[in-house]
């Protein structure tokens, strides 16, 4: 009996779900879900903010910081991208793109404090990273012209040919990135940079819910208008004005950074030299209690939500897709695909926990939302573009189940396992929430100023994200899917 390759691989992951789901804690541990619920989503209806100056200079520092790192992390990411070709570069790229901006910023304020200096560096160096990796892969794209074309001079060919080739489909990502800075900028605020995410974090604690929708309704309209206010006409105006802006560089200091290196990320037992034993017990106290149930708890949270965010995508992209839906259910349909794909998980499970109580419950709704917005919505416009036989059947079950899902079923698993390794960076940031995520034991880690412990928890949070993307490229090898997602 024939076996796809398609079906083999959904089973084995169809059942991992499950499994995960079966050992994760979903339990709801509030009061009174309903009348809290009640609340928080009627709240909409009586919008007000307390301080309208306050909430101004976090938008606007929001903006601005959110500018100045995709400023920096073009130019960076840029340079990077022509040595990705070496094993060192990709390695060590690979390294700090797996490591989520909210620890880099946790990282930085034990150096630096908090000042801008370490809101720009948490953003700066992953997004580096990615756009090095994702740069590196659009000029290899480009890099087809016929020896003819490319002529004698290397760098002639390069700069007005290859690079002119490739533009738009760089300033294309390059804009989809600036997106996600402004989502990453907000989620600073939740650890004390006074951006968006700051006041959403202190509404919510207060039980000021206007607020928290005030400040949702901003945001979305901050991204959804990005077309307007980011473009090749504002984009110098918008540099200059966020250097101007932001004057709070301080905390720059040697002594710190030397500190932090030769001291404070060094095992507490080779730092007072007691010994092979000691260390050895140091570290198995740590995997025991820390290291074990943190990468076992990310990977439950993760392979649930990854099922979960699968079969919400395969129902969520009927209603854009314009074989299954109207115009009137399409439009409305993605408003709310935005709406879910705009707002950062991490806010997203920050509002579910207030409702739901802690568990694994708010991060999977979260990271389930979210993703399968954007799968949904690239799938749905893939359906768009399926021609048709002439002989098609007019009901909607049969042409989605025989005609349209079998010809977007492989990049619906090429854009799910692209997502794989995100959920995965997303499910150890959870764990700042309360979640006993490898993230819980980070914070943790932190907050006892132990930070030998936190570097070795970063140390396998990276390999566990550097391990699961390494998996989903050798699965989208075996499936024989070729095509790069850059989005």
């Amino acid at each position: 009996m024939f076996v796809s390759k398609n079906f083999k691989v959904t089973l084995s992951f169809v059942l991992i779900g499950l499994l995960s789901l079966y050992f994760a804690d979903l339990e709801i541990s509030t009061i009174d879900t309903t009348a809290l619920t009640h609340d928080f989503f009627f709240s909409i209806f009586y919008l007000h903010f307390n301080d309208y100056y306050l909430l101004l200079e976090a938008f606007l520092k929001t903006i601005a910081i959110a500018v100045l790192s995709i400023f920096f992390s073009c130019i960076f990411g840029f340079i990077l991208s022509l040595f990705f070709s070496s094993f060192l570069v990709r390695i060590s790229l690979a390294f700090i793109r797996a490591i989520h901006e909210l620890f880099w910023a946790l990282i930085f304020l034990q150096i630096f404090g908090l000042n801008t200096l370490t809101a720009l560096l948490a953003i700066v160096i992953p997004y580096s990273a990615t756009l090095a990796k994702v740069y590196a892969e659009i000029l290899q794209e480009h890099d087809s012209f016929s020896n003819t074309l490319r002529g004698k001079d290397r760098l002639s060919y390069f700069l007005y040919t290859k690079i002119l080739d490739a533009l738009p489909h760089l300033i294309s990502y390059t804009r989809y990135r600036f997106e996600c800075a402004l989502r990453s900028t907000a989620i600073l605020g939740f650890v004390g940079i006074t951006t968006l995410g700051y006041y959403l974090s202190s509404s919510f604690m207060q039980g000021q819910y206007h607020e928290v929708w005030f400040i949702l309704i901003l945001f979305y309209a901050l991204i959804a208008t990005i077309k307007i206010w980011f473009n090749k006409y504002t984009f110098a105006f918008l540099l200059l004005g966020s250097f101007l802006y932001l004057d709070d560089f301080g905390g720059f200091n040697t002594a710190n950074i030397k500190r932090f290196f030769t001291q404070d990320i060094i095992p507490y037992p080779i730092k007072n030299d007691l010994g092979l034993h000691s260390t050895l017990s140091w570290f198995e106290n740590i995997f025991t209690n820390e290291i074990l149930p943190g990468i076992t708890n990310t990977i439950i949270l993760t392979q649930a939500s990854l099922l979960l965010t699968a079969l919400l995508s395969l129902i969520f992209f009927v209603f854009i897709s314009s074989k299954f839906s109207n115009k009137t259910t399409r439009i409305s349909s993605h408003i709310f695909l935005v709406v879910l794909r705009s707002t950062p998980e991490y806010i997203l499970a920050f509002i579910f926990l207030q409702l739901f109580g802690p568990s694994m419950l708010p991060a999977v709704l979260a990271l389930m939302l979210h993703n399968s917005s954007i799968i949904s919505h690239l799938i749905g416009h893939d359906t768009d573009v399926v021609q048709l036989r002439i002989d098609r059947t007019k009901r909607k079950t049969e042409l989605y189940f025989y005609e349209v899902l079998p010809r977007v079923y492989a990049q619906f698993l090429a854009f799910l396992f692209y997502r794989w390794e995100i959920i995965m960076r997303e499910s150890a940031i959870l764990g700042l929430l309360g979640i006993t995520t490898l993230g819980f034991y980070i914070d943790s880690a932190i907050e006892d100023f132990r930070l030998d412990r936190m570097f070795l928890l970063l140390l396998i949070t990276a390999f566990l994200n550097i391990f699961v993307d390494l998996i989903s490229r050798k699965v989208r090898n075996y499936l024989k899917i070729k095509k790069n997602i850059s989005t």
